[in-house]
């Protein structure tokens, strides 16, 4: 990045501190990022959950001459922190699919006049040409990345979206970074520091201890566990903060059922609810109305409250920086705080499944890649379609996308909405009327390209350039202008990405490379995930202090002992034990071979079959009767690889 001094302000970080965000003192680590970042300088925060990572941008923003760009994966964290700086007289703003087009186009002006200093995006966003080329043609001072180990792939949360972060960096001729993140393993926190070239002494990181939360790992099996998490929770206060993790949505449910039927208060928490459902148990958690939430790991990125007083693992967490992260919400208050870990080793076998379950048929891989360089040039695509078409998950299609991407094979363009929706607030005629003989012969061909329902006139966003011999950008500029002067509503669905075949791809053998290169990605990610499901196990199984490996693992060695968690206090501790993979016996053979005879399409390849097997659904699976199939999951409590070997 190009170093820049010359355009901070003549204030002081310290008054900036005191006076706008009305805190007494900067927390250990923020003073040194900011001061690097105000001499120009990227900069890498690792600090632990709840250590004040947001302040390291905002006060910069400040003191910067220019945009403060933010990039966060959470739409509900972005609302937060804009409304908490709106609060502090911050000008500060979000872009996100709740806002309506009157909304962005405001903002845009406001950006437009520097009306604006952070501004808060999706990485998805930022796949966006249009809205690129608007921020191209701004002055951003500095780009903060929230999140940022999702940015490395050897991270344990990657997202496609963040790989494409570096390159955009350049684009836009940003002039520092700050990535951000509370889980960078040493190996992660390098790779960030390449990606975005920040320099040792800029790659802050305080420390991970947090030596008020007590540590425990209690080894059970499936028959103890739910009597031991009844039994500690009716220990407690009635009204203490509680989060009790658990992998299954169907397990969130049971477990805060039978946490009522004890007497006690719980919700239950997990993707599958509806976003107003998520929201209300979220707001009766935080007032305390509702004093233990069971849920996954979908609970509690930017859970902000600090007396939750004990977190409980009812199964194991798919990784150690998983682990981290939800323990880290316990105690931020400094008080002392319960995080236990009720560790029964069948929860492996579930948990590598999911991992094993992601990892596409290298067949399904190969149908898209031949799919997407059929196209001669510029082509757009719905993700949703494709996942479906190919028998690829949402996030691994995605995945696949941006490696084609970075590797030159296809460039994204502007994604657009497929179907334009018009209400009309003022007849036709008035509309008409308002412009003059060619324009108005414009507006009644793209009224007349339409179907008229009861309320909405429809457009085809895909047919009408054919339809009207008028470029797509002209429609959407004029339905756009119509829309700003409160004629028509405009409503908008089925969103499609652009693309553009590069044509590097020109020979036989440069495409079978191709397909194994992809494959290749994937079984690598496949291998990683697999190996931080079992160092998880090696942790809790370790006898050494928990506290002390924990920091070890985040690059914090020769930490003294804790004292306090179950490992320092006892002298021998019992491991959790593992059962052996066990292989189908003569009738699950039999049944096995009965299923290929049946020949369902989306269970055509040995991967598609294991899957369905183990009961892991997948597009293919969901879009037909097959999840209704009484061989669906019948083979779960069985190994992914030892179900694939006998399939193949």
């Amino acid at each position: 990045m190009q170093t820049h001094t010359t355009e901070i302000f003549m204030s002081n970080p310290l008054s900036v501190l005191h006076n706008t965000f009305k805190l007494p003192a900067f927390r250990p680590g923020q003073e040194e990022i900011i001061n690097a970042l105000l001499h120009g300088h990227s900069a890498l925060a690792v600090f632990p959950t709840g250590g004040g990572k947001s302040l390291c941008y905002q006060l910069p923003a400040l003191l910067l001459d220019g945009l403060t760009l933010v990039v966060s994966p959470l739409i509900a964290l972005m609302k937060d922190q804009v409304d908490a700086l709106a609060a502090l007289g911050i000008p500060a703003a979000r872009i996100d699919s709740s806002l309506t087009n009157d909304d962005v186009q405001t903002l845009y002006s406001a950006m437009q006049h520097g009306a604006i200093k952070l501004l808060y995006v999706s990485p998805e966003r930022l796949k966006n040409e249009r809205f690129v080329q608007r921020l191209a043609r701004l002055k951003i001072s500095l780009l903060a990345i929230d999140e940022a180990h999702c940015i490395s792939e050897w991270g344990h949360n990657f997202r496609p979206d963040y790989l494409l972060l570096a390159g955009l960096a350049q684009k836009l001729r940003v002039e520092r970074v700050l990535a951000l993140t509370a889980t960078a393993t040493p190996a992660v926190a390098a790779d960030i520091c390449r990606q975005f070239s920040i320099q040792p002494q800029h790659h802050i990181q305080t420390s991970f201890a947090r030596p008020n939360l007590q540590l425990r790992v209690t080894p059970c099996d499936t028959g103890t566990r739910m009597p031991l998490l009844l039994s500690r929770l009716q220990k407690h206060p009635a009204d203490a903060a509680t989060i009790v993790y658990v992998t299954l949505q169907k397990t969130a449910e049971e477990v805060a059922q039978a946490i009522n039927e004890s007497g006690l208060r719980a919700a239950h928490y997990h993707a599958g609810l509806k976003d107003e459902e998520r929201e209300q148990i979220q707001n009766r958690f935080m007032s305390g109305e509702v004093p233990i939430v069971v849920a996954t790991i979908a609970f509690g990125m930017g859970i902000d409250k600090s007396n939750i007083r004990a977190v409980y693992h009812f199964n194991l967490s798919k990784s150690i920086e998983n682990y981290v992260q939800e323990i880290g919400r316990a105690g931020r208050d400094g008080k002392a705080s319960l995080c236990e870990m009720l560790a029964v080793g069948d929860d492996i076998r579930v948990l590598e499944n999911f991992t094993y379950g992601d990892t596409p048929a290298r067949e399904s891989l190969a149908a898209l890649i031949d799919y997407l360089l059929a196209f001669e040039d510029v082509f757009d695509i719905s993700t949703y379609e494709l996942s479906q078409q190919f028998d690829l998950r949402p996030l691994v299609l995605n995945t696949a996308l941006t490696y084609l991407e970075l590797q030159g094979i296809i460039s994204a363009q502007t994604p657009f909405y497929s179907e334009y929706k018009i209400g009309f607030v003022q007849t036709r005629d008035f509309i008409v009327a308002q412009f003059d003989a060619d324009r108005a012969d414009f507006l009644q061909r793209v009224f007349a390209a339409g179907r008229m329902g009861k309320k909405w006139l429809t457009l085809d966003m895909l047919t009408i350039e054919q339809q009207l011999q008028e470029p797509k950008s002209r429609i959407i500029k004029a339905l756009d202008y119509l829309a700003e002067k409160n004629w028509i509503e405009l409503s908008v669905a089925n969103l499609r990405q652009g693309y553009k075949n590069n044509r590097t791809i020109t020979t036989a053998e440069q495409l079978t490379s191709l397909y194994g290169y992809l494959d290749h990605l994937f079984v690598e990610r496949e291998t990683r995930d697999i190996q931080r499901i079992h160092s998880l196990l090696a942790y809790a199984n370790n006898p050494a202090c928990l506290s002390r490996q924990l920091l070890d693992y985040f690059g914090e060695p020769e930490s003294a002992p804790c004292g306090i968690c179950n490992h320092c206090r006892q002298a021998t501790n019992t491991p959790i034990s593992v059962a052996e993979q066990k292989s189908p016996d003569p009738g699950q053979r039999q049944l096995i071979t009965a299923l290929k005879l049946e020949a369902h399409k989306g269970l055509a390849q040995p991967r598609q079959l294991a899957r369905f097997l183990c009961g892991l659904p997948s597009p293919a699976i969901s879009r037909s009767a097959l999840k209704n199939h009484p061989a669906f999951g019948v083979l779960a409590e069985l190994s992914f690889p030892v179900i694939l070997a006998a399939v193949e």
